[in-house]
């Protein structure tokens, strides 16, 4: 535990522009970022008599080992620039907004030559006009069924759009009329993207426009006794308004609002999110944040406001159930066309009554989730520490597995549990080769002393990288007994490593390994510990194998192609890039191969003649692409 005084910088060192500052430990790892309209001011705060502090504040300060800051040119660039640390780094003691659910979006994929709906957990990519967040992914689903009959996009995936392209068939929705088949050319490219921005335009909530149209081509058809027509566009109709139904009607038609509100007690907030477009609801989503700093609030409004609408255009009013602290600041980051209030009276705030209520009941269920759950991690650290004689708890702990077929592709895994939690942007993969590659034991002797060897001497790299794996484990798993636990003990050894811990988890019996040991440690069978290394063990075994099925795959395609003259590394990948498998490319026709860059007429002949014969391909021309007699 650090004393603050070690490392306060001289008030005259430091500016009194506005900026942002980094808390950092005595690994390098970013514990804290905050933002300052007068850095000198607000630094000063944090090296007071310790006594004097929060005990939430009092802990960062003594977790720290250093402080840095940014100057910026003005108090937006401080908002801006501190959530995008916040992000970059995931500090411990800053508010962390997490989303109590993974919520479904609708997105169209305007990026592409032919867009396509489809509905998605991920976030937003270049291009994409999406919608939502919505709280069942049954309802988009069936919204989307609906609004095909109407507005027939595609919907497929690109391998089945590119099978369908070469086999000339559309799929079943093609067939029964929810897809227009841009993939056979029953469409052409501009009008199915026409046919994409009525679509997106109808989910925006210009909805009358396309009623009133159907409605009139309807009665046309019916003067004209077109009755099968007339039918069919009552049928659309009335699917049209199905959608609409769907998304109650809250306030009056022209109401594009987002409701924000924050419910808090002393541990944790609650934040939850209406999305009110055309006077409907489209969708909500929610935020929990454990309380890490003494944020108010206002504070708490700020950054979920940030967190919003940094990354995304904010509608016309933002209705809130507290402004947030520097409102002028967040205002200008909303941009000049969005009004920021709270509502004092009207189906406004009641509807904003209705969020909070939301934020309340979330704010109750994720109390009594999260006791359970910081009980029982707890509870499996302190076990697992004790077990293995640890100072103190694994609070970082990394578990590596190798995996190969009879010896071929071997690769190994990293996953990495922090908390009792994993942190997947932490995982990484190992590709073993050479001698390394002879057994496993020797592939795990490579793989953590790469592991190790990162961690004592990093090489060239982003500071991201840099910063991952710089911050070193309490605890390194390996999979396996007492050979594979020599085998890491070795590269411990070798490197003069001592300072973590390392322990083996066999799959048999579910037996703790040490180094050196003759006999393995044994868990009770109900013991949180054990069950918090099964999932550590369990989780580097899928990551391992699912690298190894992948690489396979790659080798077995790649390895199909090699020897064919003229085919080089770049061809070849632009061919699975374009086929996928090599059965696809083996399958094709002539005219299809030479659609790739740089496949002509004889290449394309010499591909096929490899593929398509178990001996040697034939001779071939390579002026006219023909195929010479033997």
């Amino acid at each position: 535990m650090a004393d603050p005084a070690t490392y306060r910088p001289a008030p005259g060192t430091i500016p009194t522009s506005p900026g942002v500052y980094r808390f950092r430990d005595a690994d390098g790892r970013v514990v804290y970022v905050g933002k300052a309209k007068n850095l000198r001011q607000r630094l000063s705060n944090y090296f007071q008599d310790i006594s004097a502090l929060h005990d939430r504040t009092r802990r960062m300060v003594t977790t720290a080992a250093s402080v840095e800051w940014t100057v910026v040119g003005t108090e937006v660039e401080a908002l801006t620039l501190e959530y995008t640390w916040i992000k970059e780094y995931d500090p411990r003691f800053n508010v962390k907004f997490r989303d109590d659910k993974s919520y479904p979006f609708l997105a169209i994929t305007m990026g592409e030559r032919f867009p396509r709906v489809h509905v998605t957990r991920r976030p937003r990519a270049k291009g994409d006009r999406t919608f939502g967040p919505y709280a069942q992914v049954w309802a988009i689903r069936e919204t989307v069924d609906l609004m095909l009959r109407v507005f027939p996009v595609r919907t497929c995936t690109p391998g089945v759009f590119r099978r369908a392209e070469r086999s000339g068939r559309p799929c079943l929705l093609g067939f029964i009329g929810k897809c227009s088949a841009p993939c056979t050319g029953e469409i052409s490219e501009q009008d199915h993207r026409r046919l994409a921005e009525q679509f997106a335009d109808f989910m925006a909530g210009n909805t009358a426009t396309y009623t009133r149209r159907i409605e009139q081509r309807m009665r046309e058809a019916a003067a004209a006794m077109d009755y099968e027509t007339a039918a069919s566009l009552r049928d659309d109709l009335q699917a049209l308004t199905a959608v609409m139904e769907k998304n109650s009607v809250v306030l009056s038609d022209a109401t594009d609002a987002d409701l924000v509100s924050i419910v808090q007690d002393e541990l944790e907030a609650s934040v939850q999110v209406f999305h009110v477009r055309g006077g409907r609801i489209r969708g909500q989503r929610g935020w929990t944040a454990e309380l890490l700093d003494e944020s108010t609030p206002s504070d708490l409004m700020e950054r979920a406001l940030t967190q919003l609408y940094t990354d995304g255009e904010a509608p016309r009013e933002v209705l809130v159930s507290e402004l947030p602290s520097n409102e002028d600041q967040v205002r200008q980051l909303l941009g000049r066309g969005a009004d920021l209030r709270v509502p004092r009276r009207g189906e406004k705030k009641e509807l904003l009554g209705t969020v909070t209520a939301n934020a309340q009941e979330a704010l109750r269920l994720g109390r009594l989730r999260r006791t359970g759950d910081l009980t029982a991690r707890s509870k499996a650290l302190e076990d697992l520490g004790e077990a293995l004689e640890l100072a103190e708890p694994p609070l970082r702990i990394e578990c590596f597995d190798i995996s190969h077929s009879q010896g071929t592709n071997v690769v190994g895994s990293m996953v990495v549990f922090e908390d009792g939690l994993p942190r997947k942007s932490e995982y990484r993969r190992y590709s073993v080769s050479g001698e390394a590659a002879r057994d496993d034991t020797s592939s795990m002797y490579d793989v953590i002393r790469r592991r190790l060897q990162r961690h004592l001497n990093p090489p060239e790299q982003s500071e991201e990288d840099a910063r991952r794996f710089a911050y070193p484990p309490s605890l390194i798993l390996v999979d396996g007994g007492a050979p594979q636990v020599a085998a890491a003990q070795r590269a411990f050894d070798d490197l003069g490593v001592s300072d973590v811990a390392l322990a083996g988890i066999a799959k048999r019996l579910e037996e703790i390994w040490l180094p050196g040991e003759e006999h393995p440690l044994i868990l009770p069978r109900t013991s949180e510990a054990l069950f918090l290394v099964q999932r550590l063990r369990d989780e580097a075994h899928r990551f391992a194998i699912s690298y190894h099925r992948s690489k396979r795959g790659r080798a077995q395609n790649q390895s199909a192609l090699d020897g064919i003259p003229g085919l080089g590394p770049a061809r070849r990948r632009a061919l699975l890039d374009r086929f996928v498998t090599v059965r696809a490319i083996r399958e094709a026709e002539p005219e299809q191969l030479r659609e790739v860059d740089g496949i002509g007429p004889a290449l394309a002949a010499q591909i096929l003649a490899a593929l398509r014969s178990e001996e040697p391909g034939p001779a071939v021309d390579m002026s006219t692409g023909e195929i010479l007699e033997p």
